[in-house]
């Protein structure tokens, strides 16, 4: 580890080729399937007599250098050769190289690169922003482009400079809903039915007061509502009205102020079994092992592929929590994760803008039939030509797509998931971001368990997390 952060910090980071790994996972704020520990390629050797050249792609797990090598594969006439380097988020070693090698510049530079939902917003809008090329100078038509694949907005927002160019886009969309227990929902109002749940849980209300009755009417039948007060935070996160940093200061919203009541209200009540997301009790709970049976957890359909269907007990109805799961819409609208793709400035000096413009293109924009988006939604890419291993379906950007894909899952029971999720891309919102979320949000979160367990008032909570934010950051703190 000290020897690779030695290299990546002078910058001897230089990519080549490097073949996917099995299992990687959509990577998401604190999830904990990022590999242990960076990946570093070897030098950049000469491009191969008789190709056009290379492209050097940067990203944080092996997913988009798998889309780019799945690309290649199939269109042999492309001419370029991906050079990778995959360097995992893990101890904060990504950020840094990444920054160094776009400073860097030369024939070197990163041309495609990853940024993840947590510090997008320092590449597209942030301290990074200036080394992001904008797609439509790369060649792309981008309203037709995006008006075609209909690209949900939250996206689009959260991938525009200041400038007000389109410098990024994601491949995955991360609309969350509420994802239940069928048998929880049956043997407490009598239906699984995810019309009446969402009317049970005031899903699409924009306000949290019917999923209270429902917590009190599930508590009545020994159950909980959710799993912890996280399984609400990225909901109530997404919903505020303003960021964490308004005009360099920082500035707690209302909407997230509140989430200190909202968890203490969980906890004194019984609703949930305290778990913490991403730790043993909350997968406990997926599984139906938990203190008591829980009703559901909030999260995009990455939250059933990649997290609830792995830690449910089984891999087919009738194992476990499998099949015993539906989707309805929440409360309120929000998004969760998401990885957008961006191109550098580098790439156009170097000549390389219509190879780079159609890669962003075929993961990000393609919305007919032979494109990656479409297999990928109804679950028929084949990364390792292994017909016995393909993707699991998923939401994918475009929302043409998936109105003409199925997403019909036997963990769901075989329900739609997109019936659901394609309107949760819509009602979320992505103008509430900052590049500091993700360390703010650790800040805040810390105390609000505090608060929540009786060990600090509220005012004297809110005095350290200011002070923990005016200690480690550049922000204004009053």
């Amino acid at each position: 580890m000290k020897k690779f952060m030695a290299c990546a910090l002078s910058v001897c980071m230089v990519a080549a080729t490097l073949v996917g790994c099995e299992g990687s996972t959509p990577v998401t704020p604190a999830d904990p399937a990022d590999p242990a520990d960076p990946v570093v390629t070897d030098p950049v050797d000469p491009a191969p007599t008789g190709t056009k050249g290379t492209i050097n792609l940067w990203a944080f797990t092996d997913e988009i250098p798998k889309m780019a090598d799945y690309y290649v594969a199939n269109h042999p006439d492309f001419g370029y050769e991906i050079k990778t380097t995959i360097i995992a988020t893990t101890d904060g070693a990504y950020q840094p190289a990444l920054d160094q090698a776009l400073a860097a510049g030369g024939a070197d530079a990163p041309d495609i690169y990853a940024a993840e939902s947590a510090f997008v917003l320092k590449y597209c809008q942030g301290d990074m922003s200036s080394y992001a090329a904008p797609y439509k100078d790369l060649g792309i038509d981008v309203d037709k482009a995006l008006k075609d694949a209909d690209i949900a907005q939250y996206t689009v927002q959260i991938g525009t400079n200041p400038d007000g160019d389109l410098v990024g886009l994601g491949y995955q969309a991360t609309g969350g809903a509420f994802i239940y227990r069928r048998s929880v929902a049956e043997a407490t109002w009598g239906t699984d039915d995810p019309a009446t749940v969402k009317e049970k849980i005031g899903g699409g209300s924009g306000s949290w007061d019917q999923y209270w009755v429902a917590a009190e009417e599930l508590k009545a039948k020994g159950f909980g509502i959710c799993s912890g007060d996280g399984d609400m935070w990225h909901a109530i996160e997404n919903s505020s009205d303003s960021g964490w940093v308004v005009d360099g200061k920082l500035n707690i919203d209302p909407k997230r102020e509140a989430f200190f009541d909202v968890s203490k209200k969980l906890k004194d009540n019984g609703y949930h079994n305290d778990t913490q997301d991403w730790q043993d009790g909350w997968f406990a709970d997926m599984k139906g092992e938990g203190e008591k049976e829980v009703l559901g957890f909030f999260g995009p359909a990455w939250l059933i592929n990649y997290t609830l269907a792995p830690n449910c007990g089984g891999s087919a109805v009738g194992e476990g929590t499998y099949g015993d799961w539906a989707a309805t819409e929440s409360p309120i609208g929000f998004f969760w994760g998401g990885t957008w793709v961006l191109a550098s400035k580098s790439a156009i000096d170097n000549g390389k803008a219509d190879a780079v413009a159609e890669l962003i293109e075929y993961i990000t924009l393609d919305a007919t039939k032979d494109g990656l988006q479409y297999a990928w939604a109804n679950g028929t890419v084949d990364w390792d030509n292994d017909p016995s291993t393909p993707t699991a379906k998923d939401c994918v950007a475009s929302g043409t797509v998936m109105s003409i894909s199925s997403g019909e899952l036997d963990f769901l029971g075989g329900q739609n998931m997109f019936d659901v999720f394609v309107p949760a891309n819509a009602n979320a919102k992505g103008d509430n971001l900052t590049q500091y979320d993700e360390t703010i949000n650790g800040f805040f979160r810390e105390q609000v368990r505090f608060y929540a367990a009786g060990e600090k008032s509220k005012e004297d909570c809110i005095k350290d997390f200011k002070q923990n934010v005016a200690d480690n950051l550049d922000v204004i703190v009053e």
